[in-house]
């Protein structure tokens, strides 16, 4: 299974992307808020899922860790594939719709072409705790924004090749504490935390 692919962008097409890694290019298909941030002639990194069937190989790429999580949780539901996945991806962003199924809020998913009520529905319940995490790394937090060292504990987190679920809750959890503290030692909590 190829994991990601490093190269340059020799040619954008509706829904897809060539990527030349060493001379060989590769057709990638991506989300339109992808292909939107991918700049013509430019060397990128992108994410991959490679789809296996009988008559096709498939890669389907993306700009973010979340994107990815997102797309994969949405193939485990029932009647969506790669593509209508993808779809779903090209018409809202992978946070909001984290925030939209945790909340229940079906009118917003039905505003996003290709999903009608019942499929909503089933998004609602098939993903609401799968993607609560993300929503709530997504929601804003009471009191406003948080503090500086937070921010940059879960950056921390994140660099260190954590999904951003995971960097979220370990973050959640030492958040309370980290008055006084300098990063290092939150980031030693946190790690802690992860790793169980």
């Amino acid at each position: 299974m190829i994991a990601h692919l490093a190269g340059d962008v020799v040619e954008k097409r509706e829904g897809a992307v060539v990527l030349d890694v060493n001379g060989v290019g590769y057709l990638v298909h991506v989300s339109q808020t992808c292909l939107a941030t991918l700049p013509p002639g430019e060397r990128v990194r992108l994410r991959t899922y490679t789809h296996v069937r009988e008559d096709a190989l498939d890669l389907f790429g993306f700009a973010t860790e979340e994107e990815e999580a997102v797309f994969r949780e949405l193939l485990g539901v029932k009647n969506v594939g790669p593509r209508a996945a993808l779809n779903i991806l090209s018409g809202i962003e992978p946070r909001e719709f984290a925030v939209a199924v945790a909340s229940g809020d079906v009118a917003r998913l039905t505003k996003v072409p290709g999903i009608g009520k019942k499929t909503a529905e089933r998004l609602v319940v098939e993903l609401k705790e799968k993607l609560s995490t993300l929503a709530r790394a997504a929601s804003p937090r009471p009191g406003g924004k948080r503090p500086p060292m937070v921010e940059q504990l879960e950056q921390a987190l994140l660099s260190l090749g954590y999904r951003p679920q995971q960097a979220a809750q370990a973050v959640d959890a030492v958040a309370g504490s980290a008055e006084g503290r300098d990063l290092d030692d939150l980031l030693r909590e946190a790690l802690k935390r992860l790793r169980g």
